[in-house]
């Protein structure tokens, strides 16, 4: 964490530039630099209503879905000479005129546009909503759209483009459609995120082709994790996929949203049940594990089309809708924690959504392809759609963080997939997208160094530098692609530097014995991380001439209060006294067994190049003192190293180094011995921090500085 992080935040400025996004960050807003795209000009009327009655979707609704597509237009008013409407008239009089289960004025509004001296068509879909409840977000209004493109000589579709939650998220896409059948929509609960459907089970999303069903999207695979390289890179709709995510309350000045005066008709029952929502993500100890899963609720489909529905809704061209100048609403505001030393909070949310007409992608609907095969599949078929721009993505996998069984108690871990989705936020772009099965995207990232933040409810926050080199790459954020998170009831939070310090650190990073390397991340003199207070980890440093320093640091689980290295050393003293830690705790840990007949506690000479040989000729009662006796003399070796280095004397502290990697192996030696003697979670243990011990004891020997 940089010295940048550690300063307050000014809560007023970020949410004043969060504001300021307006109609340029609303969901599925594409800002890929690319070739330029032709000309639109609109589609006549009879030939617009034509293709929008032919491709009109079909939408499933999850069960708990409160806001439904409706018309705006009854709750628009005169503002200063223009049309608007209010976030307050829309909110409220949608829920006035919601009764008996009957959703007011349900609507789709289309529009279509082709492309000039070209057979290109596109029909595009709006959905408009009065409310957006969501776990990284929620404003007044929401605007969703599907762009269907047509080739108007074959008259067969060419792309479904379905818009997910923002320009940074890859939209749901599918390429060459049946020309025969419906779209389908499934909408996301609350953010009315639309996943596509084109397979036969007409209300669950699939993600990847099995057997007989086909995937609904098309999108390009993940890349940069290996095990997830098969994954096709789209939000999908992460709790049809076996995912949970937990909903937060909008509050407006302080105070839930539904409390406010100017809400008459909304009551805490016109919000996401109480079955799906936290507080806050700060208030929960541990991550829910009851929320419900996806079901599906009512049915919309075009009231000209034959079929089976629970609501048929109006298809009216959105021309009738352009005199609105402006959907309108304050700020509201949900807490999104930094893990930084204030604790502070950052909004990642926006005021409202822009208009359909004011963006480019309502003359351009290519502006809204996120997947550049399709993109380019086009660009192939039809010379007024531009190439792909090459695009820098930052992914990683979000895992949680548990005790590992074959650990000693509290001091050992292991990571496991998670179904609770987290949110990740870029802070150089103050808007934070959602995990989709446990996988965090960033699209259309600059170039440049980056902070990227993850946080899920009832987790300690995490947070790490990420740095975003050439167009066109794919920067894997965390440790191999991999962010665990820790439950707050386990976090402890690990401090390193301070003002103080002696060393300026350019990079931390921290291994537990047994899950290996769980955080890693460039820092600027100093850097705090949330672990597993059932840990037991090795603290790397490093300075800005690469040299390594080594800590070890075991939390006290339960305990309250950061643990802190204050002035992190780096160099052979650093490195060496760790291995003084590391050995000494492991002999303890083996002392403990209770042996009686343990003897003594190793070598006793003085002479630094005294031979380990003593240590069989004292003769061990049995394979345990060994092995006891062995880390002892580890201990004493890497003490004098350690000591040597300090004062100055750089070859008496490398003559005791070789002397420690010798008796590390004689240790290795006596724990292979002892096997049957000391029980498998401490052998496991020993021989972890024995590698350990063994590589920091020959990074001490190669370092330069003392």
């Amino acid at each position: 964490m940089t010295d940048d992080a550690v300063a307050e935040l000014d809560r007023r400025t970020v949410l004043s530039a969060v504001a300021g996004l307006g109609g340029v960050a609303v969901a599925g807003c594409s800002a890929f630099e690319r070739e330029t795209d032709g000309q639109t000009t609109q589609v006549d009327a009879d030939r617009a209503r034509a293709l929008a009655t032919r491709f009109a979707p079909s939408f499933y609704f999850d069960t708990h879905e409160p806001w439904f597509p409706t018309d705006p237009r009854p709750y628009s008013s005169e503002r200063d000479g223009e049309t608007v409407v209010t976030g307050f008239d829309a909110f409220d009089g949608y829920h006035e005129r919601y009764s008996d289960g009957e959703p007011p004025n349900p609507t789709v509004f289309y529009h279509a546009v082709e492309y000039e001296e070209s057979p290109l068509a596109v029909v595009q879909f709006w959905c408009y909503s009065a409310f957006d409840q969501f776990t990284t977000n929620f404003h007044w209004h929401d605007w969703e759209v599907l762009h269907v493109f047509v080739d108007t000589e074959t008259e067969g579709p060419q792309l479904y483009v379905a818009s997910s939650h923002s320009r940074t998220v890859p939209n749901n896409e599918f390429l060459d459609p049946e020309p025969d059948m419906t779209p389908r929509i499934l909408s996301e609960l609350g953010s009315h995120s639309s996943a596509l459907s084109v397979n036969d089970v007409a209300d669950r999303f699939q993600r990847v082709a099995v057997e007989d069903l086909l995937a609904d999207i098309t999108n390009t695979a993940l890349e940069g994790i290996e095990d997830l390289a098969d994954i096709p890179l789209a939000y999908g709709l992460p709790r049809d996929e076996g995912s949970t995510l937990p909903y937060l309350v909008p509050e407006y000045e302080g105070q839930p949203i539904y409390d406010h005066e100017k809400l008459p008709s909304v009551t805490r029952e016109s919000l996401i049940t109480d079955e799906l929502t936290v507080r806050s993500f700060d208030a929960l100890t541990s991550p829910p594990t009851d929320l419900p899963a996806r079901e599906t609720g009512l049915v919309f489909q075009h009231r000209d089309r034959t079929g089976e529905a629970d609501i048929e809704y109006e298809l009216v061209p959105s021309a009738d809708l352009e005199h609105i100048t402006a959907f309108t609403g304050p700020q509201l505001s949900f807490e999104f924690s930094v893990p930084d030393q204030v604790e502070d909070a950052l909004a990642g949310h926006l005021t409202t959504t822009g208009t359909p007409w004011s963006q480019p992608r309502y003359e351009n609907p290519a502006a809204d392809i996120s997947v550049p095969t399709h993109r380019t599949a086009l660009a192939d078929r039809y010379d007024a759609i531009g190439e792909a721009a090459p695009i820098n993505t930052v992914v990683s996998r979000v895992t949680e963080t548990i005790t590992a069984e074959d650990a000693p108690a509290d001091e050992g871990l292991t990571t496991t997939d998670t179904s609770l989705e987290a949110v990740a936020l870029l802070e150089s772009d103050p808007e934070a997208v959602p995990t989709f099965g446990g996988v965090a995207v960033v699209q259309g990232v600059p170039a440049g160094d980056h902070r990227l933040t993850v946080n899920s409810a009832g987790r300690a926050p995490h947070s790490e530098r990420v740095s975003v080199s050439a167009a066109g790459t794919t920067t894997v954020a965390g440790v191999d692609g991999e962010i665990p998170l820790v439950a707050r009831d386990r976090a402890t939070k690990l401090e390193v530097g301070d003002e103080t310090a002696a060393t300026d650190l350019a990079a931390v990073a921290v291994e537990d014995d047994f899950a290996g390397r769980l955080y890693e991340s460039s820092v600027d003199g100093s850097d705090a991380v949330y672990v597993h207070d059932g840990g037991a980890y090795t603290t790397e440093v490093r300075d800005g001439d690469d040299a390594i320093g080594a800590y070890r640091v075991n939390p006290d689980p339960g305990a309250k209060g950061a643990v802190r290295i204050e002035r992190p050393e780096t160099g052979k003293a650093s490195l060496a006294e760790f291995v003084v830690d590391v050995a000494e705790e492991t002999r303890a840990a083996v002392a403990a067994l209770g042996d009686d007949e343990a003897g003594g506690s190793g070598p006793t000479d003085d002479d630094d190049t005294a031979d380990d040989a003593t240590d069989e000729s004292r003769g061990s009662s049995n394979a345990v003192t060994g092995l006891e006796r062995a880390l002892a003399a580890v201990v004493d070796a890497a003490r004098r190293a350690a000591e040597r280095a300090r004062d100055g004397d750089r070859g008496n502290a490398d003559r005791q180094l070789e002397t420690v990697l010798e008796r590390l192996e004689r240790v290795s030696e006596r724990l292979a011995e002892a096997r049957d003697e000391v029980p498998e979670s401490l052998s496991n243990a020993s021989e972890n921090r024995l590698e350990q011990a063994t590589r920091r004891s020959e990074q001490a020997k190669e370092a330069t500085k003392l």
